[in-house]
């Protein structure tokens, strides 16, 4: 096999290693267009994961490595002058020019022909010529902007300026220290990388980069200025730099990583900020994987196959941890006033791979400070902390999310509805909710909706409520009140989501005359008189909730349902006064709330569902969620459940753990109201996390419901949780212990190679 590597950073290097070395007789040749000591970073850090990678695959690279490698177990968070040390992290680092030299030798030393100072030939000549050409050139790679039709990038760019630097000494820890400037938050990353030196980058929002004048100096001023911001963390000593310059990062995904027998790998198939540093270390997987793949497949054609199809997951995995922690920078203004020791834990929790769990078992000491910070009694789990919402005190954190069951008849409740939310009231969840209970007969997703629009609707409510304040005292049960919109008359959802029925359709209106997607019913756009018609039925309802024993009532305003249609641009065209601005497109929900907290108890709470973004271009952006957010605050809602889509038909989610609750995090933190954090949270590590780090003030967890009625109770079980924060039935208490398990082996090491 002939293979041309094109690019000489670690990823191409390593490949280019690892595939000689498997079978000699293969002719590889790399072209690098630098020099061979050109680089332009300082530092490389990567896991034990990785390492333990390398030393299976090829033990000289790895005791190569070993012999320069800085290790250090402790990361620094230095805010308004405090500083916190965390403690058990386990990184290694070292100069990204050594590692160059290792894999130049390794490369040498087993016959790679390595051509410095060499454009590459052209894609589609090395292709004809070559059995396999890896395109390992980088974030800004020719080959895949040869074939854009054939790998189809998406190049995103962001919102901070940095600027890559070194300095001549060695931090003692991973440092992360926050300059608030006349001109706004500036932060630096630093960590050493050898014995006398570390890698320094200052980061600042482009508002603030420009505020700095930072695009008006040279490169040497703009050095200059960041070592005298930070001259604490440097000790008064100067920066460096080689050929440094401000940037801004380019977030790379391809939808293919392989057309013919070209296939990408490092940044060129991806990139990942580097706030949790994984360029490097996401190479040199790919890197092991695509030499294992060729090892196993029949064919390169099979082999690339499988190589995108084990490394896509993984990196998609690693983007989406990365975005979060890219955001959380961008968003440092949000965070600055919080206590320096919860500041420091949201920093080491951002990107949601550090969790509160474990977090424990690297530095058991610095969480449970934060913990007593927060008011946790010993021993208490964050999410078994009391949370106040106006008369009502919810016992822990936990919430049962509204789930659609679709398993009424004529709007009424029945067995079904008993147990199910008699089940999961005594899971022992703090807040149980309702599904959407539809306000009117028009107003149902499906003939299989519950109502609260009769007398005999409400009574069969009162049999739910009665038996979860009897039988689980300490929950409480809310309703969640809505109307279909244009999204109703369709079928079960197991029977074809938001499908037309074939029969018995009534007619739908909505605040536009546009219909959800195509094949589905045309709404009605709603008259004046029928906006105030529909207003009484939330009221009726309202009234009715309350002489059913709800103890909460939630209005919907997400999803595309009715009052959401108002709030989306994408599904308000109105041109009255209910269309139009962003005030004119909240004013018909905000009638509806008024109207509903007028004829609700005034001491139990009302809060509010949205919609943060509907995934759509052109779209709600959680910037506009904020003042949606603000706007119902202003109105006295006390808290805002923040889901996201299901607005329109043509979104496209970013599906992930935890995957909405930046939005929530943006509200809470932005408008000052309390918020409940919704969206593929499933586990009770998330949840303590999340609330420990200010991000939220409640969970609502669904699907882990539907597995576990008793979630919340086995949480607390796992934790070793026994406080008022739970409450075990008489009946159960026998359960309260976890089972015994068989054990489980660890997975082997991807690839394998005798020495």
């Amino acid at each position: 096999m002939k293979v041309a590597v094109i690019g000489g950073g670690p990823g191409g290097l390593y490949a280019a290693a690892l595939l000689k070395r498997l079978d000699p007789d293969r002719e590889i040749t790399l072209w690098e267009r630098n020099a061979p000591d050109d680089t332009f970073g300082f530092g490389v850090v990567l896991s034990d994961e990785t390492l333990g990678g390398i030393e299976h695959a090829d033990p000289e690279v790895y005791e190569a490595l070993q012999r320069d490698f800085v290790r250090w177990d402790d990361i620094d968070i230095v805010q308004r002058g405090v500083t916190h040390r965390s403690t058990g992290h386990g990184f290694a680092a070292l100069g990204r020019r050594r590692l160059l030299e290792i894999l130049h030798a390794r490369c040498r030393s087993l016959g790679v022909d390595i051509r410095f100072r060499t454009e590459a030939p052209s894609p589609d000549r090395l292709s004809a010529s070559y059995d396999l050409v890896i395109a390992a050139d980088g974030v800004r790679s020719t080959v895949r902007e040869t074939y854009p039709q054939e790998f189809r990038p998406q190049v995103s760019e962001h919102r901070c300026r940095y600027i890559w630097l070194a300095a001549d000494f060695a931090f003692d820890a991973f440092r992360f220290e926050i300059a608030e400037t006349g001109h706004g938050p500036m932060q630096l990353h630093g960590y050493p990388y050898a014995a006398d030196a570390s890698t320094v980058i200052v980061e600042m929002r482009e508002e603030v980069w420009k505020a700095a004048g930072f695009d008006e100096i040279t490169p040497h001023e703009s050095i200059e200025a960041c070592a005298k911001i930070f001259a604490d963390a440097l000790r008064g000593r100067p920066l460096r730099s080689h050929r440094s310059a401000w940037t801004t990062f380019r977030t790379v995904v391809n939808d293919r990583w392989s057309h013919g027998n070209v296939v990408l790998l490092g940044d060129a198939a991806h990139t990942a900020h580097f706030s949790i540093g994984s360029g490097t270390k996401l190479a040199v997987e790919d890197a092991l994987a695509l030499a294992a793949c060729l090892s196993e497949q029949p064919t390169l054609e099979a082999a690339l196959t499988a190589y995108e199809e084990e490394r896509k997951p993984v990196v998609a995995s690693t983007q989406r941890a990365a975005r979060a922690s890219l955001e959380w920078f961008e968003n440092l203004p949000l965070y600055l006033g919080q206590p320096p020791r919860q500041f420091a834990f949201n920093l080491l929790t951002r990107s949601r791979r550090v969790t509160h769990d474990n977090l424990r078992l690297r530095d058991a000491h610095f969480t449970e400070a934060v913990e007593r910070e927060f008011g946790c009694p010993s021993g208490t789990p964050p999410m078994f902390m009391p949370f106040r919402l106006r008369g009502l005190t919810l016992r822990n954190r936990v919430v049962v999310s509204p789930m659609d069951m679709y398993s009424a008849v004529d709007g009424v409740p029945g067995d079904f509805h008993l147990v199910h939310l008699g089940a999961r009231a005594l899971g022992g969840a703090g807040l149980v909710m309702t599904e959407m209970v539809c306000v009117s007969d028009q107003g149902r997703i499906t003939p299989g909706c519950t109502g609260l629009y009769t007398g005999r609707q409400a009574e069969a409510w009162r049999r739910v409520t009665d038996f979860v304040h009897t039988q689980a005292p300490g929950t409480a049960i809310g309703v969640q009140l809505g109307h279909s919109g244009r999204k109703g008359s369709t079928k079960l959802m197991w029977e074809g989501i938001d499908e037309p029925l074939p029969r018995g359709n009534w007619p739908l209106v909505a605040a536009s005359p546009l219909p959800y997607k195509p094949g589905s019913q045309t709404p009605r756009q709603l008259s004046r008189a029928q906006l105030t018609d529909i207003r009484e039925q939330f009221t009726a309802a309202a009234w009715r909730a309350a002489r059913a024993g709800f103890d909460l009532l939630e209005l919907h305003c997400a999803h595309g349902y009715l009052l959401s249609g108002f709030l989306s641009p994408l599904t308000n065209r109105r041109t009255d006064a209910y269309g139009g601005s962003p005030e004119r497109r909240l004013r018909f929900p905000l009638e509806v709330f008024d109207a509903v907290r007028a004829v609700w108890p005034a001491e139990r709470p009302m809060t509010v569902r949205i919609s943060a973004t509907d995934w759509a271009e052109g779209g709600t952006t959680a910037e506009d969620a904020v003042e949606i957010a603000r706007a119902f605050a202003a109105h006295g809602v006390d808290a805002i459940d923040v889901s996201t889509g299901q607005v329109v038909a043509e979104e496209r989610p970013e599906f992930g753990r935890s995957y909405q609750t930046p939005f929530a995090d943006r509200i809470r933190n932005s408008a000052g109201v309390p918020v409940i954090a919704v969206g593929a949270i499933s586990s009770w590590d998330d949840v303590n996390s999340l609330i420990l780090a200010g991000r939220t003030d409640l969970c609502a967890l669904g699907r882990p419901h539907l597995y576990d009625p008793h979630w919340t109770l086995h949480a607390a079980a796992e934790q070793g949780y026994e406080g008022p924060g739970v409450h075990w039935p008489a009946p159960y208490r026998a359960g309260g212990r976890r089972p015994q398990t068989g054990r489980t082996d660890a997975p082997k090491p991807r690839l394998t190679l005798g020495s």
